[in-house]
């Protein structure tokens, strides 16, 4: 039997995220009152204490801040898969937020087909998505043209 990954606790809070994913959008928390973007998705403001929230499009354009190579020991579903990327990218709209995803070759791409010497703190990337439950859509990142 193979392991399968884990997958992201849906909630109330984060529903409209994975809803907006599952349909092809990245859309980042914003407060209704400051109109402050927030990621993670909170149920409070954390500048003005609003409980108001809005989702606004993003244009999906960033920038990678950061990456790690996993290698072994890994949990059982991602072995297979090693060595593969893991970036944090900081977005066009506001570089104080911060998405994890991987880097791809292409949108159907598998996480481990772009050689790891070949990413570059700074070079732009896209979003793109990649269903991989019934309900779960990840975002997931290739470099722009």
């Amino acid at each position: 039997m193979i392991a399968a990954p884990p997958l992201p606790l849906i909630t109330e809070t984060s529903a409209p995220f994975w809803e907006a994913a599952a349909r092809g959008e990245l859309r980042v928390q914003a407060c209704a009152s400051c109109g402050r973007l927030r990621f993670p998705p909170r149920p409070v403001c954390p500048w003005c204490q609003s409980f108001e929230s809005e989702w606004p499009l993003m244009s999906g354009r960033a920038t990678v801040w950061s990456y790690v190579v996993p290698h072994p020991p890994l949990l059982p579903a991602f072995q297979p898969l090693a060595p593969y990327n893991v970036i944090v990218v900081a977005l066009d709209e506001d570089p104080t937020i911060r998405m994890v995803g991987n880097l791809l070759a292409s949108a159907g791409g598998a996480i481990n087909e772009i050689d790891p010497a070949t990413i570059r703190i700074g070079e732009p990337v896209s979003v793109v998505f990649q269903q991989v439950a019934d309900d779960v859509h990840l975002p997931r990142w290739v470099r722009a043209r």
